[in-house]
């Protein structure tokens, strides 16, 4: 199997602060774009970790071969 990396990005801002998340570009060495879903998770610290937890728990089952 290649060598695999995962793309991700995290950053706090109050709640109220935010009018709109979009998705980030990513640019590969041959040249194409692709792009990575932003996702928002709301609440507090401990909601926030449980979230994410299972996020990522999701998103590695939908790929059983790695």
């Amino acid at each position: 199997m290649a060598q695999l990396a995962l793309v991700y990005g995290m950053r706090l801002f109050p709640a109220d602060d935010l009018a709109e998340v979009g998705e980030a570009t990513v640019k590969l060495r041959d040249g194409r774009t692709s792009h990575v879903t932003m996702h928002l998770i709301e609440g507090g610290r401990e909601q926030i970790e449980a979230t994410l937890r299972q996020s990522v728990e999701a998103f590695f089952e939908m790929y059983p071969e790695l």
